[in-house]
């Protein structure tokens, strides 16, 4: 039995190519834009040198060409004609003449040096023909050389060296790659400085995104203060925007989180609140029932009296426990936009009705209307607004003592119209009056409900008026409490 073949091991992924930072990505940029640009300069400028050392070679060829031509002789060698002559060092000149051809060059100050025959054979070997040329001559370097021909035959040619034209564009050259590379070395520091700098602020920006993308923001109370510091935000620059858009945002995270919690908090407090008021009519159903069934038990002849006052109080929770349900359903269904009939709505009408129905559940109160002679006419739900106003009235007779004064007046304010219930009671303490419109809110702490309201009258009145597009608020000082309901006077349809 043969050993199976190992398995191939699995080949490693590939590991991602770093990426490089937008400051290295600038730096490569503008470094090798400007090294491109110094480079281009660099080879253009030493095209442009060269071609001008080449004719400045070539002008100082045609002046010594010149001089020799004036003193040729035609019996002469080249060395005669170079030593009777001063021409510059390096200058290469060969002659056929009579005495045959010949040739030498300028080795020194006083100095000539002649040219073997198979030096002079490769020199005439490089010339293509008559004219300028560069050929390089054994033993002196590169020349640019003159070939011209002269009246009887005779011929010559002249050249001068190159080696200064090549040495003074090396340097040239040289001289511009060192400043090349020493401007750009200070450029690169130039590039980093400024750019660190310039990229300061974006820096700072995504710290602090990072500081608040790393903090728990999905549950229970968050305190985000991180912010860009106001020194990096600057709103003439793009950067500067961009920190301060940060900040805005931030800012409305920050609210929006805070509301959040507020209604996590106000969503516990109104469970327990909705808890506690269910708790009691239900506690007394559960009693009234245990006890009649007791009493039908121990006493069937007896249980008859019990039995009827068990269930009427029975009856008498049920019904306090159906306005609680139903004032919660009302509250979650104006928050949906719901529960709106809009239609035509005189809202001096609706005044004196709800103060015709006040005036018999508050006898021991003075009940005062103040309205105008005209109607004032609103576009709403006539129930609703109805129920606002008797929430309003039923308000100041369950919470002012007897022999307030209570005065309900509509009046119109610019293009609002104004329906204030004003007593002359004690007032409403600060404190009370802040969560005044809070859903189970009520200045009795202890909860008691012998009224049998709910606690929710003036939350629902709000929310009725918010409805509507208008507001509901209070002012009170002891002696002087006025609700204002200020709702449009001639609005579009108010529902959302």
């Amino acid at each position: 039995m043969t050993a199976s073949a190992p398995a191939a091991s699995a080949r490693p992924a590939a590991r991602p190519r770093a990426r490089w930072t937008l400051q290295t990505r600038l730096m490569v940029t503008v470094i090798g834009m400007v090294a491109l640009i110094l480079t281009l300069v660099g080879i253009a400028t030493g095209a442009i040198l060269g071609r001008i050392l080449d004719t400045n070679l070539n002008a100082q060829l045609a002046n010594a060409v010149s001089t020799v031509t004036v003193r040729l002789d035609p019996g002469a060698t080249a060395a005669d004609v170079l030593a009777s002559g001063r021409q510059p060092e390096g200058f290469v000149f060969v002659l056929q003449g009579p005495s045959g051809l010949s040739g030498a060059y300028v080795s020194g100050p006083q100095q000539v040096t002649e040219l073997s025959a198979a030096d002079i054979e490769d020199v005439l070997s490089q010339i293509d023909s008559s004219g300028l040329s560069t050929v390089d001559v054994p033993g002196v370097g590169n020349h640019r050389v003159f070939l011209s021909a002269q009246p009887g035959g005779l011929f010559f040619l002249a050249g001068l060296p190159t080696a200064p034209v090549t040495a003074t564009l090396g340097q040239i050259l040289t001289t511009v790659a060192l400043v090349t590379t020493g401007g750009l070395l200070l450029l690169g520091v130039a590039i980093a400085v400024v750019i660190r700098a310039g990229l300061r602020p974006l820096r700072t920006v995504a710290d602090t995104a990072s500081r608040v993308a790393a903090m728990p923001l999905s549950e229970g109370q968050v305190t985000l203060t991180a912010r860009v510091p106001a020194d990096q935000v600057d709103e003439h620059t793009e950067i500067g925007r961009v920190g301060h858009a940060l900040n805005t945002l931030l800012e409305h995270v920050s609210q929006s989180l805070s509301a959040r919690q507020r209604n996590e908090e106000r969503m516990r407090a109104f469970v327990a609140d909705a808890s506690h008021e269910l708790r009691t009519p239900l506690a007394s159903i559960r009693g009234y029932s245990e006890l009649s069934l007791r009493a039908m038990h121990q006493h069937p002849d007896a249980a008859g009296e019990t039995t009827q006052a068990s269930l009427e109080r029975i009856h008498a929770q049920s019904l306090r426990m159906t306005t609680l349900v139903e004032d919660l359903l009302l509250l979650a269904r104006l928050d949906e936009g719901q529960e709106l009939v809009v239609g035509s709505v005189d809202l001096t009408k609706l005044a004196v009705e709800a103060v015709d129905d006040a005036r018999p559940t508050g006898p021991e109160h003075r009940w005062i209307l103040a309205t105008g002679p005209d109607p004032v006419v609103v576009a709403g739900d006539a129930g609703r607004l109805h129920q606002v106003a008797a929430n309003l009235l039923a308000n100041a007779r369950t919470h002012a003592p007897a022999g307030t004064t209570v005065t309900v007046s509509v009046t119109r304010d610019a293009g609002d119209a104004l329906l204030l219930v004003h007593d002359d009671g004690p007032g409403i303490e600060p404190a009370v009056a802040e969560e005044l419109f809070e859903r189970f809110s009520r200045a009795d702490r202890s909860r008691a409900r012998q009224t049998g309201g709910t606690g929710l009258g003036l939350s629902i009145a709000r929310a009725i008026a918010e409805a509507h597009g208008g507001t509901l608020s209070v002012r009170s000082t002891p002696g002087d409490t006025t609700f204002e309901l200020r709702l449009p006077a001639r609005p579009a349809d108010p529902a959302p």
